[in-house]
């Protein structure tokens, strides 16, 4: 598997067509959650919604053949399902076919949802461990 030395490196050397939705989820992710940190999990683009820098705090994506794909969470997509039943999906995945829309709105619904659902998991460690001013 290639390293990239960024995500802007990961992007331009997809095919068009996947470059072309990468920017858009990319887009869409950085917009809905304008601090996030980029970096790279498992070979691939990840947004860092919250600090910590954890994998399960992560929002990672991806270029495939017949597709894009998206790795919100399992929670995520759970929260999400009826309006992600259009698309292919794994436990934590969503697959977005090349030949159609990037939903784009449903993208920074579900980032927005994820990064609140870290705080407030983060938030209850804090406090029940008694780290936290909670």
């Amino acid at each position: 598997m290639p390293k990239y030395k960024n995500i802007d490196e990961y992007i331009e050397s997809q095919p068009a067509s996947q470059a072309r939705l990468l920017r858009e989820i990319r887009k869409a992710i950085l917009e809905a959650v304008p601090d996030a940190i980029e970096t790279f999990n498992y070979g691939v683009p990840a947004f860092c919604l919250v600090k910590n820098g954890k994998r399960d705090q992560q929002v990672m994506i991806g270029s495939f053949k017949n597709h894009v794909g998206m790795y919100p969470h399992p929670t995520t997509i759970i929260q999400f399902e009826k309006e992600l039943s259009d698309f292919t999906q794994g436990k934590g995945s969503i697959q977005f076919p090349l030949t159609e829309p990037i939903p784009v709105k449903l993208i920074k619904r579900m980032v927005k949802y994820r990064k609140k659902e870290i705080e407030k998991e983060l938030k209850s460690k804090s406090t029940s461990t008694g780290t936290g001013r909670g």
